[in-house]
């Protein structure tokens, strides 16, 4: 009897495993999908502009958002400044904040608290967020001298020269210890297996990850994330 349970165990176990690691999938599909309605409304509201900005504050080693406008992972700068997709916590998201954390995040993050940090301090949720095509490599020059790529309904070509199409991705950023002195971590979603993306159409949809096709691993150097982070939206984009 005890062999007929430990194999029943050994057997039903995983199954639920796998059917909890489904679930937390669907609920973050289901978040990006309503970050993806915030969007829309706060363009709506906002002459058609995608959430963009603020003016990024002068560099330091932690400093994760160096460039106005740059893609991102935070809500908060360390200022405390809303930044990002944290520019709608206030009017869009509301209630409903915590869609900004994914529920498969591999490494456990208490929603609740990290936007308790907002306003104070540096947060980064679960997604990627892409302020139009803006990167560290391409967009040094003033804003106003390059095409306007924050018009939700006209977001321009991306550096392939195909229609910019996704602007939320499940986060997964790999970089390699020493350099979490400066609060720079890996985090990862859904054990990099596959990644929720919203597109500025307002779907949102799953992808598998193969050989971590839409991950961002910046090995000892960060400053190279930007733009690989944006290399990942642009598959993202033909895809």
């Amino acid at each position: 009897m005890i062999v007929i349970i430990a194999v029943l165990v050994a057997l039903v176990v995983p199954s639920l495993a796998r059917a909890r690691h489904a679930a937390k999938r669907t609920v973050c599909l289901t978040n990006v999908k309503g970050i993806m309605t915030a969007v829309q409304a706060y363009a709506t509201e906002n002459n058609g502009s995608i959430p963009y900005g603020p003016t990024a504050p002068p560099p330091t080693p932690s400093n994760l958002y160096p460039l106005t406008g740059m893609v991102t992972s935070q809500i908060s700068l360390s200022t405390g400044q809303p930044v990002g997709l944290g520019l709608m916590l206030r009017d869009h998201l509301g209630r409903n904040a915590d869609i900004l954390f994914c529920p498969g995040a591999d490494n456990p993050i208490d929603a609740k608290r990290e936007l308790a940090k907002v306003g104070k301090s540096q947060v980064i949720n679960s997604y990627f967020y892409r302020h139009g095509s803006n990167t560290l490599k391409t967009r040094n020059e003033p804003f106003d001298t390059w095409d306007d790529r924050t018009h939700l309904e006209n977001l321009g070509t991306n550096a392939q020269g195909n229609r910019i199409r996704a602007l939320v991705v499940d986060q997964n950023y790999l970089t390699t210890s020493p350099l979490a002195a400066w609060g720079i971590i890996v985090r990862t979603n859904h054990k990099k297996l596959r990644v929720n993306a919203g597109y500025a159409d307002g779907h949102a949809e799953t992808r598998d990850n193969p050989e971590d096709k839409y991950s961002v691993d910046v090995g000892r150097f960060p400053f190279n994330g930007p733009d690989k982070i944006l290399a990942a939206f642009e598959k993202l984009d033909t895809d």
